[in-house]
């Protein structure tokens, strides 16, 4: 923790046009934000990750065992009968992965379904890049999955409403909050953009999450979710006070 690391952010879209990266140079007691990149490319993404001790990606790492085996099962013409897919809580399991059960399940909220909502193409990317990367282990290897909304509400920041241009207001307040709580981190030369997009400020908050996966500070799989979480991928959530971070 003492020495001197780089963490790197990315809140992946499916475009780049919306793709932010935040790279984060880490020193006893303080951090700065020394690159803050958007729009960003894969090649973009894969030349400022280098050196980075660990990455984070703000996007699904894989997708529900039970989609993966319905899909292939339809696909081959091999779909029993009787799955009664009428009854929302049948289809659940082909909606959300064990890490997005045990977000909600711990009050940290409420993950988009990577089967069933808008970041479908935000996972293909996501699947595509980690691939470029190198990354092979989805739970704690160099890259891990983010999720900023989790690691706001656990350090007691605005975690909701701060999306969107007719939200500008609100992202500028939360902002100003997570400078407030952590003095030790210099954001100063990007306040603009932090305050003006969302996707930025994400980025901020997915490199400091990555930090909080190289000090062991986020929650980890159990025993009975380690191998679903290898394939699925795991939403990595700090258990840590923000001040934990450079202490």
């Amino acid at each position: 923790m003492g020495s001197a690391m780089r963490t790197v952010g990315v809140d992946l879209a499916a475009s780049p046009k919306f793709t932010a990266v935040a790279v984060v140079d880490w020193s006893p007691g303080a951090a700065r934000l020394v690159d803050l990149v958007m729009p960003a490319t894969d090649a973009h993404i894969a030349d400022l990750v280098v050196g980075a001790e660990k990455v984070g990606i703000d996007a699904p790492f894989g997708w529900p065992d039970a989609f993966v085996d319905f899909v292939v099962a339809q696909h081959r013409g091999e779909l029993g009968a009787g799955r009664s897919l009428d009854d929302i809580e049948q289809r659940r399991p082909l909606a959300y992965r064990r890490t997005d059960r045990v977000v909600v399940e711990n009050g940290w909220g409420r993950p988009l379904s990577v089967s069933a909502d808008q970041i479908a193409h935000v996972a293909f990317r996501a699947a595509g890049l980690i691939a470029d990367l190198g990354v092979v282990d989805r739970v704690t290897g160099w890259a891990v999955e983010a999720y900023p909304a989790a690691a706001l509400k656990q350090w007691g920041l605005t975690s909701r409403g701060y999306k969107g241009v007719a939200r500008r207001a609100v992202l500028a307040t939360s902002y100003e909050s997570l400078v407030e709580s952590a003095p030790w981190l210099d954001l100063s030369d990007h306040r603009e953009l932090l305050t003006q997009d969302d996707n930025a400020f994400d980025a901020v908050i997915t490199a400091l999450i990555a930090r909080a996966a190289t000090s062991g500070q986020t929650f980890l799989p159990d025993h009975r979710d380690r191998a679903v979480a290898a394939r699925e991928g795991w939403i990595h959530v700090p258990e840590c006070a923000l001040s934990d971070l450079v202490t």
